[in-house]
């Protein structure tokens, strides 16, 4: 099979997984008349609802266990991000030579349009729905998916040359690329995750660094220069490793950057035409919190220019954004005690750049499933800015003792953190969820979690015994 192919009724195709990725990729794939089959690792009698989708749309459910009935008959199987590669269903495909990627690679390889691509260990949601606003405000067609949203097999469905795509995209996807090609590809961070998947944080940094593999001269890469691991990674096999054009950001004035901090405000140096700086916006103009939310502009601003947004158009579009939903999220004002939901912390630095954000006192509401992950760091910041700590979840004994010396209390529920965190809380305070871990242990994703936050914050205005 090509890398630029186009299916027909004779292929046939495995999805493996049906989590949202893996059904997207089913009804996509279905509008191409292709044979379909569909497996999960999970019994058939947990995903009753995701089989009976699937096929709706035509796939045959196939136990994973009984995989070598079809292996014959596949021209390619599609993986879910979800799936690691070291499955047993993957190995046995691999031993049969048959070819298997990712939704991302499947939608690149179905997509007429340019993609911008996002990805790191913390801050590209933000940044994708960032780079999705700068371009729609400077008068581009766009659609924003990936992980940020619908996943992307479905926003390129459908999108033609015309559009951008920009997509929010993780390591896991990019485990399975093989000719994926980003017209721009933002690498803003690497930091501790995903280390019960991971064998070393080598492992995770050059997963996420795979976003550029395919990039020739007519692309663009976007890097954080003031990223060690980033640094390492490029410069290790020097400027070659990455053949697109680069563009970089700093907020340490580097003299490599492109874009950086001058007097507050952030600073354009533009790589063609006039090298003269340009101011584009003042960094108190930005509507995010946190010097994090300044390097996640950064990049975006970078995207932006890279596909041609001028610099005028900019300054007035990034001010028009509204930060996303659990992420540093002010909730409610109580008794002069803020409420702030940063649910979709789920890795320590995520925790660590909160913290930095809001000013103490805080009392920190932390905890889940760790992810394999070390809290020391975390565990030194909480001393350091906390005031308090709510621990929950599986998670909570390990963070408790990294941040042996603060207040702590272990909580069994959501509605319990919030009730602990108010008797330590003081007029002036934050009171700040923002876990640093995943949030399957207690709830159904981190939006459940968010909005369960918000719940026991709003029912601490109720009247006792209302």
């Amino acid at each position: 099979m090509s890398d630029t192919f186009q299916f027909d009724a004779a292929d046939t195709v495995l999805v493996i997984g049906l989590g949202r990725s893996g059904l997207a990729s089913i009804e996509v794939l279905s509008e191409h008349r292709v044979a379909l089959y569909a497996t999960d690792e999970k019994p058939s009698g947990e995903i009753a609802e995701a089989i009976t989708t699937a096929r709706a749309f035509g796939a045959r459910f196939v136990e994973a266990a009984e995989i070598d009935r079809v292996v014959a008959e596949l021209t390619c199987a599609v993986l879910s991000p979800g799936v690691p590669p070291t499955s047993a269903v993957v190995r046995r495909l691999h031993e049969a030579n048959v070819p298997v990627f990712g939704e991302i690679e499947l939608a690149y390889r179905l997509c007429k349009a340019p993609i911008i691509a996002v990805t790191g260990t913390k801050g590209k949601s933000t940044t994708t729905a960032l780079i999705g606003h700068l371009l729609r405000r400077c008068g581009l067609a766009v659609r924003v998916g990936g992980n940020i949203g619908n996943p992307l097999i479905k926003e390129v469905s459908g999108a033609h040359a015309g559009f951008w795509i920009v997509a929010e995209v993780s390591s896991f996807q990019l485990e399975t690329i093989r000719a994926f090609k980003p017209r721009v590809a933002v690498l803003l961070n690497v930091a501790p995750d995903h280390l019960d998947r991971y064998h070393s944080m080598d492992e995770y940094a050059q997963a996420k660094y795979r976003i550029s593999a395919n990039q020739s001269l007519t692309d663009w890469f976007v890097g954080n220069l003031d990223d060690p691991r980033i640094r390492a990674l490029h410069w290790r096999h020097g400027d070659a490793r990455v053949q697109a054009r680069q563009l970089w950001f700093s907020l340490k004035g580097n003299d490599r950057a492109t874009m950086y901090l001058r007097d507050g405000v952030l600073t354009y140096a533009p790589v063609t035409g006039d090298p003269r700086p340009v101011a584009i916006v003042p960094r108190d103009e930005i509507p995010l919190a946190g010097q994090h939310n300044v390097q996640n502009a950064m990049a975006a601003l970078l995207a932006a220019l890279a596909v041609g947004c001028s610099p005028a158009s900019l300054r007035q579009a990034i001010r028009t954004f509204e930060p996303m939903p659990h992420r540093l999220q002010p909730i409610a004002e109580i008794d002069g005690v803020r409420y702030v939901d940063d649910s979709k912390s789920t890795n320590p630095a995520s925790v660590i750049a909160a913290l930095q954000t809001c000013d103490p006192p805080i009392v920190l509401i932390a905890g889940g499933r760790s992810k394999g992950s070390a809290f020391d760091a975390m565990g030194a910041t909480i001393r350091e800015r906390a005031a308090a700590l709510i621990t929950i979840g599986e998670a909570a004994a390990e963070i408790r003792q990294a941040a042996a010396g603060v207040p702590t209390v272990t909580a069994v529920s959501m509605d319990d953190a919030v009730r602990c965190a108010r008797r330590f809380a003081t007029p002036g305070a934050v009171v700040l969820l923002s876990p640093g871990c995943a949030s399957f242990d207690m709830f159904a994703s981190a939006e459940d979690r968010g909005e369960r936050f918000a719940a026991a914050v709003a029912a601490l205005k109720e009247p006792a015994g209302a």
